[in-house]
């Protein structure tokens, strides 16, 4: 039976790699000044320099997750077509949109008997999902049944590896994460904190280091031990916050010192980076452990 796969616009795959994959996206909502925007519109390239700008100016920008009317935007349309849905969701420990998505798919069930819809919680987030999105239509391309392709999904999903770095401490404050006499200090010593996923899909600052060139190493410190085959995988992916030289910077590094040879470099959506701002850097590849 064909089947669509369908992910949000928090996985920050690349223009490309949506037409490429053939991929669905739901669109994640974000609010600046009184208005509301999508973090992702059909056919429509990609352009945050507002967004970005806003930030730096320390502008405060809302997010929401995705709504029974975004589902219903996305996913029903699929159904009506009469191909099964695939969905991989945004980690259900950092929004609200996998608990939504699962109840619309409880009523697309009873509304469209005759169709399949399997939602998988992937407990990842930005490029992390995007990754795990790639493997998806990868194994779809090999001719794996949906049911296959999400049994690989869930058994794979914490080998995903989120590594990430901020460079501005302000919005860890405002996002309740440091003190403000923290963010003070930290800032005033030049601290950049190093954060990863973890396997409940929320975040967590690991270390703390000096410096923005120690950040960037340290991220690529993280493949040392832990990656897999990594010579071998697909791609390894990046993604900035308006901060492309350093993720030329970080790839650079990678490649010379562990032969990688492809990548995937994207920036941050909204969504996400409202809360992580301006210069956050992170790289996503397959681990032993998160």
């Amino acid at each position: 039976m064909s089947y669509k796969i369908i992910t949000d616009s928090c996985a920050n795959l690349t223009d490309a790699q949506i037409e490429e994959y053939g991929v669905e996206i739901m669109s994640l909502k974000y609010r600046m000044g009184e208005k509301d925007y999508d973090s992702y519109i059909k056919d429509e390239k990609t352009d945050f320099s507002v967004v970005y700008e806003n930030l730096r100016n320390k502008e405060k920008i809302t997010t929401s997750l995705a709504s029974r009317e975004d589902c219903d935007k996305v996913i029903k349309p699929v159904l009506e077509s009469g191909e099964d849905a695939l969905v991989l969701s945004f980690s259900s420990g950092l929004s609200g949109t996998y608990q939504n998505v699962r109840l619309a798919a409880e009523d697309y069930s009873e509304m469209f008997p005759d169709r399949k819809i399997i939602v998988v919680d992937t407990l990842c987030a930005s490029m992390g999902q995007g990754l795990l999105v790639h493997y998806a239509v990868k194994l779809k391309k090999e001719g794996k049944s949906m049911e296959e392709v999400a049994e690989w999904v869930e058994s794979n999903k914490l080998s995903i590896v989120h590594k990430f770095t901020i460079d501005d401490l302000f919005f860890l404050k405002r996002g309740g994460r440091i003190s403000a006499t923290s963010a003070v200090m930290g800032a005033a010593l030049g601290i950049k904190p190093m954060l990863h996923m973890a396997d409940d899909g929320k975040l967590y600052v690991v270390s703390k280091v000096r410096g923005r060139k120690a950040a960037i190493e340290g991220l690529a410190d993280s493949l040392e031990n832990n990656a897999i085959d990594i010579k071998n995988q697909d791609a390894v992916y990046i993604v900035h916050g308006d901060c492309e030289a350093d993720a030329k910077t970080l790839a650079d590094i990678v490649k010379k010192r562990y032969g990688v040879k492809n990548f995937v470099i994207n920036c941050l959506d909204p969504v996400i980076v409202s809360h992580s701002g301006p210069g956050t850097l992170a790289i996503f590849y397959l681990g032993k452990e998160r």
